[in-house]
């Protein structure tokens, strides 16, 4: 019969209009310009975040250092989930890659074992990894303390497209349930959470024919914990169910994330099918169309949000940076008020290692200063910490003052405090109101310095 013949050939592609005007790609209007607001950022991090974070090695505690690079970087969307989901049919999908030389391999089997990072260039190349971690003006540079075999697994693709001028796509290996972290020969976790920490958006992709939450997965959502309002996830390929098996693995879905998310806002599940071709016939059509273009919009939400994001973030990461500052100060104070002529130093530093709470520790910090129980750091890091770092090598926060430069712990409150949130006022003025709420950026909290004297 003739229809047979129609169906052997190419499956038809649906309409991308929506794509393009959703995402604004033919406005050739320019970019906000952001390099004043950028260079400021630049100069509250490098005169007040910065030399709190050298003095008290934060680094060591978090691996997280922040180059210039990162500062000036464009949202980065993240794609994490099985292998097989789509993820890479979705990136090649989002970006028109399909049947282009440019496309992403996709396949049933596990096809993407490396990290890809898909950013804007003026031609289309590939970039190694090594190159890409050399390149300081990059912000992959940091990313050269997971090793060799890492970075073999790290790749760059530049291609000349409009939306990539204003984000980054990172596509990730499939979790594989089974597989040891010995096995991939870097420190997969990590490698991921270092992505997790910068990513501005994370779409976690799901093929509802094969929902499994495993261990890996299990491990994943620890990581994503305090991320949840970047996270949303995917049901890919929905058009391959019907309706009634689609609602049931909704359902199972948030059955089996519920005890791994545990916040009064659960995140946003999109249902839909993110790939070029027609969606199967009888399925739901328009609510898929409807699904995708309100995940294009998030996207675009992003986009337009990138410099709100970029401040909160720094400013996020200065309220780690004065927690643990004040902690190892809290440490030292404690070691110096221990020691008599006649002690064994080290010894009266392990025990107060060993246990910080029989000294009071972190819960003096909490009543000193308003930190949040949930943003202090695990007890255990501090062991590793002070292994590496013996504690005669810091200086008491009162002593780290000088004349002309003022004190390190004021000048790091008060850009929490002010300098940020001024930044953050003074670009709110040309946008909408209601972006610049202080759930987003937490710009009612003050820390006390109740060390001061009045």
């Amino acid at each position: 019969p003739p229809e047979e013949v129609e169906d052997a050939s190419e499956p038809t592609k649906r309409d991308r209009s929506h794509l393009e005007n959703t995402l604004k790609l033919n406005e050739d209007k320019p970019a906000d310009d952001f390099s004043g607001v950028l260079q400021r950022l630049r100069k509250i991090y490098h005169s007040s975040i910065k030399p709190l974070e050298q003095s008290y090695r934060y680094n060591e505690l978090r691996q997280h250092e922040i180059t210039d690079g990162e500062i000036t970087s464009k949202p980065m969307v993240l794609f994490l989930g099985p292998w097989s989901v789509g993820k890479s049919s979705m990136i090649n999908y989002l970006l028109g890659l399909d049947d282009t030389p440019y496309q992403l391999y996709t396949g049933a089997e596990p096809t993407t074992s490396e990290f890809t990072v898909i950013m804007h260039g003026p031609k289309l190349k590939t970039i190694e990894g090594i190159v890409m971690a050399a390149d300081s003006a990059r912000s992959f540079s940091p990313l050269e303390k997971f090793g060799q075999n890492f970075l073999e697994k790290l790749i760059g693709i530049e291609v000349p497209h409009k939306l990539l001028e204003r984000v980054t796509f990172v596509d990730t290996p499939g979790i594989i349930e089974n597989r040891k972290q010995q096995e991939r020969g870097y420190p997969f976790n990590d490698v991921c959470q270092w992505f997790i920490d910068r990513a501005d958006l994370i779409f976690v992709v799901f093929d509802p024919t094969k929902l499994d939450v495993g261990l890996e997965l299990e491990m994943l959502f620890r990581q994503l914990k305090g991320r949840e309002s970047q996270i949303r996830i995917i049901l890919n390929k929905a058009d391959s169910l019907a309706t009634q098996e689609l609602m049931r693995v909704y359902g199972a879905l948030f059955w089996s994330l519920a005890p791994l998310i545990n916040v009064t806002e659960p995140p946003r599940v999109y249902v839909s099918s993110f790939w070029p071709h027609e969606y199967h016939p009888d399925t739901h059509k328009d609510l898929f169309l409807k699904e995708e273009i309100s995940l294009l919009e998030d996207l675009n939400q992003v986009i337009e949000n990138r410099m709100e994001n970029k401040i909160a973030f720094i400013r996020q990461h200065a309220i780690r940076v004065r927690i643990h500052a004040l902690l190892v100060d809290r440490y030292l104070q404690t070691y110096k008020d221990k020691m008599t002529f006649f002690s064994d130093g080290e010894l009266v530093f392990r025990d107060i290692v060993e246990d910080p709470d029989k000294f009071f520790i972190f819960k003096s910090i909490l009543a000193k200063t308003n930190v949040s129980k949930f943003d202090l750091p695990n007890r255990e890091a501090y062991k590793d910490f002070f292994g590496i770092n013996p504690i005669t090598s810091f200086k008491l926060l009162s002593q780290q003052c000088s004349y002309m430069g003022g004190c390190f712990l004021e000048k790091i409150e008060k850009a929490i405090t002010r300098e940020l949130p001024d930044l953050l006022g003074s670009i709110g003025l040309g946008k909408k109101p209601n972006v610049l709420s202080c759930d987003i950026t937490g710009c009612g909290e003050t820390p006390k310095n109740r060390y001061k004297k009045p």
